[in-house]
């Protein structure tokens, strides 16, 4: 496949709900690291992996109901929230601005044969008009530093519908306190619905869950 000629991949397998997704990732992380990337606007391929973050966020999306729905993802590195979405029923939009993220998750979604999954490049800072309005936004594990949390309520007030959901998983950075004071600053209602316990390379963290919707 184009995918393992061009990168060292590597097959993991994540349980959502009923479901086991064997999903292709990179195999070493460092070694997409492009010093010329990182020089132009401080890119390192965090999407190259499945975070506590992103599997907290496909669980929950696996218990709904999505039929008739559409919904889009900030940041979908690998695949896995889009895919668990559109395996519940919503046409799932799956964006990045790593076009090498959304190959995986093309090809992702195309093995574990889950149909409804869309992507596109899209880089929040420069957001295209066209995107349209979304039932559901989400996104895993990208409140990096503010700036970030700024550009993610963005894109929520362009494209979330008006009776529409936002949900934004979390590790616990601080980064996640200036999202909720974002949000409150242009209207939105934001609040910490759960923390979810989870493992990473062993270490116990709690992902926070955020829900947002308009006034």
């Amino acid at each position: 496949m184009s995918l393992a000629r061009r990168f060292e991949v590597a097959e993991c397998e994540v349980a959502v709900g009923a479901r086991t997704y064997r999903l292709l990732k990179p195999r070493n992380v460092d070694d997409l690291i492009s010093e010329e990337d990182f020089a132009v606007d401080e890119r390192i391929p965090y999407w190259a992996d499945v975070w506590p973050s992103a599997r907290i966020l496909a669980e929950r999306l696996s218990k709904h109901h999505g039929a008739g729905k559409r919904l889009l993802e900030l940041g979908c590195g690998i695949g896995l929230p889009a895919i668990a979405a559109a395996a519940a029923g919503y046409e799932a939009l799956a964006t990045d601005y790593y076009a090498e993220a959304l190959e995986f998750t093309e090809a992702n979604a195309q093995r574990n044969g889950v149909e409804g999954v869309d992507s596109r490049l899209v880089d929040w800072r420069r957001l295209p008009d066209d995107l349209g309005l979304f039932d559901l936004v989400v996104a895993a594990d990208v409140l990096y530093e503010k700036p970030q949390a700024a550009l993610v309520v963005a894109v929520i007030e362009q494209c979330l519908a008006a009776d529409g959901l936002a949900i934004v998983t979390d590790p616990g950075r601080r980064t996640a306190d200036a999202l909720l004071e974002i949000c409150r600053e242009r209207g939105l209602t934001a609040e910490l619905v759960e923390k979810v316990p989870a493992t990473d390379a062993g270490a116990t963290l709690h992902v926070s869950v955020f829900e947002i919707r308009r006034d």
